[in-house]
């Protein structure tokens, strides 16, 4: 399991190192946009409404339009100057009974791994936190957005969840239930007894997602069986980027190479060394486009 984060857990007078690992995955089947006609994929620029240009990563800031028409472009540099710069410490601020955590406000789970010789100090705070029942309140800092979230106790490893701010979570407010009249007390009974006759133990590894197994039994079908709408992928993305977005020197570089493939079938020499400088460009190209989707 690889750490996205590496701090440590601060309580009093006492420093727990941990590294912080992702707890959840996600197993949906990614799809592709495609050309429903030949299966192409569907390639997207990035362009200006001003000027029409396509425009490069590190030549895209970010902006806030307020509700006056007023828009403000930020830089890096504007971000940086804000407070909440990417902190390794975790401050517990409280330990609050765990009852008392509304579940609405759970947004991600995160692992968090010992980081140190002697774990002594995690598994004393990791049973602490079991035997008194309790979860800490703690800022968590990650990527440069602080938010609250609540440490716990999970079969002896330290777990984080984030968690929403009250205001982040909606009213409900359904005029529809306003004047409703209160349940009568058989038809609570019999309620509580339905209730009673579907009470179990929660075990998750109980239920499936039926619609991702359904859904690759299909995938599998249809390449076994074959057909139009089966094709190699060589095939499809023939000429194409493995990028989202098209590199529009990549793309020039070959349409050069194209054309003068056309013009000079007879130098095949030259035509190689093209080829092979071409290849070089594509791939310094998507080294490029790589690094600047890091830095957005």
């Amino acid at each position: 399991m690889r750490s996205i984060w590496k701090g440590s857990i601060a309580f009093g007078l006492v420093n727990v190192p941990v590294k912080v690992c992702s707890a959840t995955e996600d197993h949906d089947i990614k799809f592709h946009q495609v050309h429903g006609k030949d299966g192409g994929r569907i390639r997207y620029n990035r362009v200006c409404t001003e000027c029409g240009n396509v425009v490069q990563y590190a030549d895209i800031d970010k902006a806030y339009d307020s509700d006056d028409g007023v828009r403000v472009v930020l830089t890096d540099d504007d971000f940086g100057k804000l407070p909440a710069a990417e902190k390794h410490e975790i401050p517990v601020l409280q330990f609050v009974p765990t009852e008392q955590i509304d579940p609405i406000l759970f947004e991600k789970s995160y692992f968090l791994e010992p980081d140190s010789t002697s774990p002594r100090a995690y598994v004393l705070l990791a049973t602490a936190l079991a035997v008194s029942d309790r979860t800490a309140l703690v800022h968590f800092t990650l990527r440069q957005r602080t938010r609250l979230a609540a440490m716990r106790s999970r079969d002896g490893v330290l777990v984080i969840q984030t968690l929403l701010w009250p205001d982040e979570v909606r009213a409900a407010t359904f005029p529809s239930l306003e004047d409703v009249e209160k349940p009568k007390a058989k038809e609570l009974a019999m309620a509580e007894t339905l209730v009673d006759s579907m009470a179990e133990d929660f075990d998750p590894t109980e239920f499936t997602d039926d619609y991702q197994t359904q859904l690759r039994a299909l995938l599998d079908e249809m390449i076994s069986s074959g057909g139009k709408k089966v094709i190699p992928v060589a095939q499809a993305d023939k000429g194409g980027e493995d990028a989202e977005v098209v590199d529009l020197v990549a793309a020039l570089q070959r349409s050069v190479d194209a054309a003068g493939k056309k013009a000079a079938p007879a130098k095949k020499k030259s035509a190689g060394t093209a080829a092979i400088k071409g290849t070089a460009e594509e791939k310094n190209s998507s080294k490029s486009t790589t690094s600047e989707r890091k830095r957005a």
